[in-house]
């Protein structure tokens, strides 16, 4: 039963799932306080091209992991100083600084002597449940046969949500992302909550770019993410901005992403090239399903100040 088709593209497609549900849960934060970053492919490539670097250099997943993280983190800080200080166009800081982690990526993936494109991964990624467990019909290889980043990943769905709808600090989140004036008269520093939601996202982008070439990719190339970002940025609008939305979008995108693999175990030929553009279809199919029907629309509806400058001044 464990070798099933079905089992196996499941388990397959949760592990795929993780490095856009990291990406979305930052975006999703990010766009709550106001602040639309599309520059989350940018980010996914850093954090891919650093996390690989650091388990090369210190063997350690955790480190690593954190790594990825903060090279995402960093170009975040940067499209938070154009976005939010200078108040530069949000839509145009984030799609330059997706050519930006492109071009700074390839440039620290092939720099030294070997450069990371030619090297091995310096880190394992292991199932975390022992092998009893992990043989368990069905359940086994789908639940409990993930690594530790997986269950960090849907944990941090819970926390997300437990954070922006049940705490003080998720709600000053959601109030500088509705309405940056009454949230400043109410006393709550608007800039400072907009420079650490952004950098959140950047930070969860930084992570999903690190476990794709950490633990499902197993080495790093140039435009590792091949659109994830995209699907990332996607994922927060047609969840509605909600997280334990996204986790489900994040695992049917898994499981169109692994729609060749599925069809290769069950002997279905299918040109690799149609099955890779699957994913991007079914979310525009989905966007304009949503798009259409005005009922639909307001459930989705974005943050009221989402993408707007706010200056105090202009109160």
């Amino acid at each position: 039963m464990n070798d099933s088709v079905v089992i196996l593209s499941i388990a397959s497609a949760i592990t795929v799932a993780i490095p856009v549900l990291f990406a979305a849960l930052g975006e999703i934060i990010a766009n709550r306080c106001g602040v639309m970053n599309l520059g989350v492919e940018g980010m996914m490539l850093m954090g891919a091209v650093v996390g690989f670097w650091a388990g090369i250099e210190t063997e350690s997943l955790t480190i690593a992991m954190l790594a990825g993280g903060a090279a995402g983190a960093s170009l975040a800080l940067v499209h938070a100083a154009l976005a939010v200080s200078l108040r530069v166009d949000q839509t145009v800081s984030g799609l330059s600084l997706v050519i930006v982690g492109g071009g700074l990526s390839s440039f620290i993936g092939t720099a030294g002597e070997p450069g990371v494109l030619s090297a091995p991964n310096g880190v394992d990624v292991n199932p975390l449940l022992p092998q009893s467990l992990r043989d368990l019909p069905g359940v086994g290889p789908t639940l409990l046969g993930q690594d530790i980043i997986v269950y960090i990943g849907v944990a941090l769905v819970g926390a997300s949500a437990y954070v922006l709808y049940r705490t003080s600090a998720g709600l000053a989140f959601r109030a500088v992302g509705e309405d940056p004036a009454a949230a400043d008269a109410a006393g709550i520093p608007v800039v400072k909550v907009r420079y650490l939601g952004t950098m959140i996202g950047g930070f969860g982008a930084g992570l999903g770019g690190a476990y794709l070439a950490l633990a499902i990719v197993g080495t790093w190339q140039n435009g590792l993410t091949a659109g994830a970002g995209w699907i990332a940025v996607a994922l927060v609008i047609l969840s509605g901005w909600r997280p334990w939305i996204a986790l489900i979008g994040a695992i049917m995108y898994g499981v169109l992403n692994g729609l060749g693999f599925s069809l290769q175990l069950a002997d279905i030929d299918i040109p690799s090239d149609f099955l890779r553009m699957v994913p991007f279809v079914a979310a525009y199919a989905v966007v304009v399903a949503i798009s259409a029907s005005p009922a639909r629309a307001r459930k989705v509806a974005a943050p009221a100040a989402l993408a707007q400058p706010y200056a105090r001044e202009s109160r």
